[in-house]
């Protein structure tokens, strides 16, 4: 299926500064504008104002005003200015469309500290949005999501054909989960007994799963302010 907009851009890290940095090369001087003024309007009206803040409509032209394959960045950098709480962020995700859901998953690890916002990435994890089920899978699922749904988001990633590259912090949760080896086994063996092919990633993953492999080096793990993340792994 051919889309009619150039792929999103991913935003590849949580710190603001470094995403507007990064995006405003990329946009043409009206774009830049557009977005100067969105940021300080939000900035002007953060949390939760009415049925309808203004920095909510913005969300909803950042694709025709910032080009799709940047909006995604927009609105995250948009959502960040708003100071965007739960509730303001769930009002976004159930009333959005697919874009401004995305937008919404990637700025957990900017806004949210606590699991307040795990029904979003658990509602993600239950589409077949290949693109929603990428961005629920980032730092914020990482930090948060118990053992058991953060090893079903693995096999949804790879029954959709989501690369696990980019599941964040995969390396550290997977390593030494025995669990997690079971299920991808038991995945290659219905594939194999079906005549299918076993993916390269499910392999991938199987390895990390090594509990005699040198752990992985973590790196630096901080929440929305500044602080240690909490830890999602469990037995």
């Amino acid at each position: 299926m051919t889309h009619p907009h150039p792929a999103p851009a991913t935003p590849r890290t949580t710190d603001p500064a470094t995403l507007y940095a990064d995006l405003v090369p990329h946009l043409e001087p009206p774009a830049r504008a557009w977005l100067d003024r969105a940021l300080e309007e939000a900035a002007a009206q953060p949390g939760v104002h009415g049925p309808l803040a203004v920095w909510e409509l913005r969300l909803a032209e950042a694709g025709r005003r910032c080009g799709h394959a940047h909006a995604d960045t927009a609105r995250v950098l948009i959502l960040h200015a708003a100071r965007a709480d739960t509730e303001a962020l769930g009002r976004v995700y159930s009333q959005g469309t697919a874009a401004e859901r995305r937008a919404v998953l990637h700025s957990l690890p900017l806004l949210v500290d606590g699991p307040g916002a795990l029904p979003l990435v658990e509602d993600a994890l239950r589409t077949n949005d290949t693109r929603l089920v990428a961005a629920a899978v980032g730092p914020y699922a990482a930090r948060h999501l118990p053992a058991h749904p953060w090893r079903h988001a693995v096999l949804k990633c790879l029954f959709t054909g989501v690369p696990v590259a980019g599941i964040a912090d995969l390396e550290h949760r997977a390593h030494g989960d025995a669990e997690l080896a079971r299920m991808l086994g038991d995945h290659a063996a219905e594939r194999t007994a079906a005549g299918r092919s076993v993916p390269a990633d499910l392999n991938r993953v199987l390895a990390l799963t090594d509990p005699t492999a040198t752990p992985p080096a973590r790196p630096a793990d901080h929440g929305p302010h500044g602080t240690e993340g909490t830890e999602g792994k469990e037995s």
